[in-house]
């Protein structure tokens, strides 16, 4: 169980920080939730303590693990399908996992198949939601601002 001020990743939304954890009474069932603040966009999140575990939510990454994650960064593009429809469907399934590897591979070749070619609406919006939840992570790893953690992943890719 995390406490309040841990540094904690929520799949498909991102890292953030434990500011309660509370009791709340949702459909008659009384529950304890982890309020979550995610960094970027200030956004509040509650995630069901009991059920944090089957979810996924994890501890943030070390600065060791970060030097990972920017190598992936700066590594070769994975091949991704053609077809624009599967290539969303993996890249979704990658996100899902919260891994913080998969997320930044899916961030990499995005944003190089954009500089390429433009992205669909569809791809915009998930390196956008890919970019966030790295983003996120990194903010919390560097304790530094989103712009500096932006010109961060820009420089690695």
């Amino acid at each position: 169980m995390y406490t309040v001020g841990d540094k904690v990743v929520y799949p498909m939304h991102g890292a953030g920080i434990i500011e309660e954890i509370e009791e709340k009474k949702i459909l008659g069932e009384t529950r304890k939730y982890y309020i979550l603040r995610l960094p970027c966009g200030d956004m509040k999140v509650m995630i069901p303590v009991e059920a944090s575990v089957s979810i996924g939510v994890r501890e943030i990454i070390s600065e060791e693990e970060l030097k990972g994650v920017m190598s992936i960064l700066k590594g070769d593009s994975t091949e991704m399908p053609s077809n624009w429809n599967r290539r969303h469907r993996e890249n979704m399934e990658k996100l899902k996992t919260g891994d913080v590897v998969e997320v930044a591979e899916v961030v990499r070749n995005l944003v190089r198949m954009d500089r390429q070619k433009k992205l669909s609406t569809g791809e915009k919006k998930l390196l956008l939601n890919a970019k966030q939840i790295l983003l996120s992570e990194i903010i919390l790893v560097k304790d530094i601002e989103q712009s500096e953690a932006n010109a961060i992943i820009d420089e690695a890719i």
